[in-house]
């Protein structure tokens, strides 16, 4: 039995999906103003092992993901996403592109980083701006039933109708919500509570906006929140089984969209299940473009590594623990992959053609669903793998068989691992063996040992020839 750490019950719960068989399941995705970093995409492969795994476990899962190119204000990060700049607005002032150029640049790049971290794709990736008719509707619903009010800037939910209609805010939030401190920006003072935000935002008198469309309340753009109810339940129904995120979208985007859907269809729960994984550390500490390091994908290309790396980095952690990414860390990563890909490798030429005829080993397939069906224990799935693969009692066909088998959820490109770049020598070891070759020019051979053990740690060999250093995995 699949069982998941529910957020809205605060539980981990038997997973049962609404109709028996299928799932319908809604990861929050990318605002496509920049780069995704790689503490983004912690949450997009959580979004795809669930995939994975609600499969393995024969669902048919109906999955939907969205990408964010409008409305997404940048009081989101001061404790308002009402407030502040659009992030589209903003980074077309920063490239000197407009905003539609920016918007596909991110998103063309976002796809093609589900192919480098071996992502499958959802059934429907959808944009926010292919369904304003959506949003608008869905705005004019809140309308009728008596949710919403206007202001100067827009639009507004009203929280303290929601709430005296008998309905609870803020289900998945750890925010004190009645707090003066709810917001780490000056109010807005034409709310009438902190806790309202925008469903439809006005264009800014005598400006042009690159991404405004008219309404039946004036021209503008939708908030934030209002576009993921709106697609999710046009895709999935007004209720789902799942929905995905970061956690921090569980603060306030969550229950907005909650209180949104709910108010407009009557209909509890929205989603059934929420998962939410927990914040990428880096070096001990938060990540932030800032603090320049908010790492993205080419970072770990430049430097050698295989992106399939940082997918069995995630896995070395539960995704509701924070995880700390240093590059050691992700070179032990990359060393781990290379080498149960060697074994695979090895496993397959051993097998020769008895692999298309053996059969998964029962026990190990049982410790594996084990693993991932207890809220998705990777740290532990990997466990199984590696016992699998040194477990000598095994032919090379049964084990070759059961590993590809495994891969249907780990995606560690266990059947196409020619297809891979994880033999790439790493810049960091090419800079050591620099440093060595500079330590025997200058006759320095205690650093050159010292040096060579450091490499060899490192997963590398190191051998001195007549056309200078070699360097190969171990």
């Amino acid at each position: 039995m699949l069982q998941i750490f529910n957020t809205l019950s605060g539980q981990k719960e038997d997973f049962t999906p609404i109709k028996e068989g299928l799932v319908g399941m809604y990861t929050c995705g990318p605002t496509v103003y920049h780069y995704a970093s790689i503490g983004n995409w912690r949450t997009y492969i959580l979004g795809d092992v669930m995939y994975r795994t609600l499969k393995y476990n024969g669902y048919s899962v109906n999955y939907i993901m969205n990408v964010t190119d409008v409305g997404h204000l940048t009081g989101d990060n001061e404790g308002d996403a009402s407030q502040g700049e659009d992030r589209m607005e903003k980074a077309k002032r920063r490239e000197g592109k407009n905003a539609w150029e920016i918007a596909d640049f991110y998103t063309k790049d976002f796809i093609a980083g589900f192919s480098k971290l071996n992502l499958e794709m959802p059934n429907k990736i959808v944009k926010a701006t292919d369904h304003i008719t959506e949003q608008i509707e869905l705005v004019q619903k809140l309308e009728k039933a008596g949710l919403t009010y206007k202001i100067s800037d827009g639009i507004y939910f009203d929280v303290s109708t929601y709430e005296a209609s008998g309905k609870t805010y803020g289900e998945l939030s750890t925010i004190d919500q009645t707090s003066d401190d709810f917001a780490r920006i000056e109010p807005n003072p034409e709310k009438r509570d902190a806790r309202d935000f925008a469903l439809w935002k006005f264009s800014p008198e005598n400006e042009k906006r690159d991404m405004e469309w008219d309404s039946p309340f004036g021209i503008g753009f939708p908030g934030w929140h209002i576009e993921c109810s709106a697609m999710s339940m046009k895709y999935l129904g007004e209720q789902f089984d799942l929905h995905v995120g970061g956690e921090d979208l569980r603060q306030t985007h969550h229950p907005n969209e909650i209180a949104q859907s709910e108010g407009a269809t009557g209909c509890a729960p929205f989603s059934k299940y929420w998962m939410h994984g927990k914040f990428l550390l880096v070096d001990g500490g938060r990540m932030g473009k800032s603090k320049g390091n908010a790492y993205i994908i080419q970072d770990i290309e430049e430097r050698g590594l295989s992106s399939l790396a940082l997918r069995y980095f995630y896995f070395t952690g539960h995704y509701q623990h924070q995880i700390n990414f240093t590059w050691e860390a992700l070179q032990a990563a990359q060393n781990a992959l290379d080498k149960l890909h060697q074994k695979t490798l090895t496993l397959k030429k051993e097998a020769g053609l008895k692999k298309w005829f053996a059969s998964i080993d029962q026990d190990y397939l049982q410790k594996f669903m084990e693993a991932i069906n207890d809220d998705l224990e990777m740290p532990r799935a990997l466990a199984v793998v590696w016992e699998l693969v040194k477990d000598e009692t095994l032919s090379p066909a049964v084990k070759y068989k059961t590993l590809v088998d495994f891969d249907q959820v780990l995606g560690l490109g266990l059947d196409s691992i020619k297809a891979q770049k994880s033999e790439a020598i790493p810049k960091e070891i090419k800079d050591l063996s620099d440093e060595r070759k500079t330590a025997r020019d200058e006759k320095d051979w205690e650093k050159s040992d010292e040096l060579r053990d450091t490499i060899t740690d490192m997963g590398y060999t190191v051998k001195d020839t007549e056309n200078g250093q070699e360097l190969s995995k171990s």
